[in-house]
């Protein structure tokens, strides 16, 4: 990791309450962090499996360890009465939910031809239908707060094409669309959406994905106008920017995040 990480601690989001799905690790827990240091309450969600549970705990107790405020409320986001339950709770505990990171994805890599319809199904489930039931969840609670943002998860492999993920990567642009549209929707009511497009991310999923480490490293040297390995923390400060009033006039948009390897 390198040492010129973002800082955070200006309070560019005080009195704003957050929801991150899939906020046990990765790109979740660091967006999950740099909230809280900005002052915002942060709901920590994890699908609800033990192992998730336990990381998302240890996600929450960092932040209250430092002085933030935050807790763990596990949710399947394919279920719209676990959602419910997710902003009611998030309702008792802090207030309206002001800020929607829709990160929660599932992934499994296979050739093309040996994708399950099940395993298609769920994908697209997790992270499209999910994204969707979670902004629905929202939009009651911005509406009263009086807008609000909302910000999805795409993928620099939409752009890439990348072979062994033809579900993962169609969910992934599917989820653009997704942002254009309702940006379109909900702007007249104040709630901003954008998506961030991550590029090669080293995250926990990255590696029980099994993508090889080595060849990645060389990948991002060869190929990003910064050579080396991204990490979850290097695109935090994105967020933060998308979830701030610093970002009052962005909507519809994705911004990609990925050392400069994409340049379109």
């Amino acid at each position: 990791m390198t040492d010129l990480q973002p800082t955070f601690g200006n309070g560019r989001l005080d009195g704003k309450v957050a929801f991150i799905s899939g906020a046990s690790w990765g790109i979740g827990a660091a967006v999950a962090k740099a909230y809280a240091l900005e002052g915002a309450s942060v709901v920590v969600s994890s699908y609800p499996e033990q192992q998730m549970e336990e990381r998302a705990d240890e996600v929450v107790k960092s932040i209250t360890d430092s002085g933030g405020r935050a807790i763990r409320i596990s949710a399947d986001v394919t279920s719209r009465e676990q959602i419910d339950q997710v902003v009611s709770e998030a309702r008792d505990a802090f207030g309206d939910i002001d800020i929607l990171v829709a990160n929660a994805a599932y992934a499994n890599r296979l050739p093309w031809h040996q994708i399950s319809v099940e395993q298609w199904d769920r994908t697209l489930e997790v992270n499209v239908r999910g994204a969707f039931l979670c902004a629905q969840g929202c939009y009651e609670g911005m509406l009263r707060k009086g807008g609000g943002s909302i910000i999805a998860v795409t993928s620099v492999t939409v752009n890439l094409g990348m072979a062994g993920m033809l579900d993962y990567v169609t969910s992934k642009a599917g989820l653009i669309g997704f942002t254009r549209a309702l940006a379109r929707e909900v702007g007249k009511e104040g709630i901003r959406v954008n998506a961030v497009m991550p590029g090669a991310i080293r995250t926990e999923q990255e590696v029980a994905l099994g993508f090889d480490e080595d060849e990645l490293i060389e990948l991002s040297a060869e190929r990003q106008c910064i050579p080396r390995r991204g990490f979850a923390e290097d695109l935090a400060g994105t967020f933060v920017y998308l979830a701030s009033n610093d970002s009052s006039f962005v909507s519809g948009q994705v911004i990609t995040v990925d050392g400069g390897w994409i340049h379109y």
